[in-house]
């Protein structure tokens, strides 16, 4: 069973009738997200998908001591490049060149003096995994072209531990402080900006 189709949580040596295999595949693959009329729901969609990869990444790890770089090898490294070179980029941009600069104007008394300690580690995170995502995806490459079995697990539970915490705090502080002091036109400003930062006409 390919590592993707393992994110499904399965126990492992599970039979899967084929319309169900297919079914649970279709709805991993294609997990509707929310419209951009919700941005603070988009940005939680976002966070899911990035727990997807970690899992998937995690999988990989484990995986490639017993079967290598293998096909299944090559489509997990595949999926986890194309997210995080593509899709995660444009979620930070969203929260630092939207969502925390109009939270920045707008935040007033406890909610700014907040923001004060939490936009500096923000960013600091933004940056710290960047640094690591740029040494696992050189090694992922490797692996996406079946030149490589080697993923350092160090990076991989850095990574994890990073984005998981990181991820943690802004669900737990950003998101609602957002949705309590954003008015309707603000949200529907930054909906507009994340749907164009991806290129989707309105």
């Amino acid at each position: 069973m390919g590592i993707i189709m393992n994110m499904l949580n399965y126990p492992p040596g599970t039979v899967i009738p084929e319309n169900k295999r297919k079914q649970d595949m279709t709805n991993a693959l294609f997990d509707p997200a929310p419209d951009f009329d919700q941005p603070i729901a988009v940005l939680k969609h976002c966070h899911e998908r990035i727990r997807k990869q970690l899992r998937t990444m995690q999988k990989l790890l484990d995986h490639l001591p017993e079967f290598g770089a293998n096909l299944d090898a090559e489509k997990g490294a595949t999926a986890i490049l194309r997210y995080f070179n593509n899709a995660a980029p444009q979620h930070h941009a969203d929260e630092e060149q939207d969502l925390l600069p109009m939270l920045r104007t707008s935040a007033q008394g406890k909610d700014a003096a907040l923001l004060d300690i939490l936009l500096p580690e923000i960013m600091q995170e933004h940056q710290q995994m960047e640094i690591v995502w740029q040494a696992l995806a050189q090694q992922l490459t490797r692996i996406a072209s079946g030149e490589s079995a080697v993923l350092s697990a160090a990076h991989v539970q850095q990574f994890i531990a990073l984005y998981t915490s990181h991820m943690e705090k802004e669900e737990a502080h950003i998101a609602p402080m957002a949705k309590r002091v954003f008015s309707d036109t603000q949200m529907a400003q930054l909906g507009r900006a994340m749907r164009n930062r991806r290129g989707i006409a309105c």
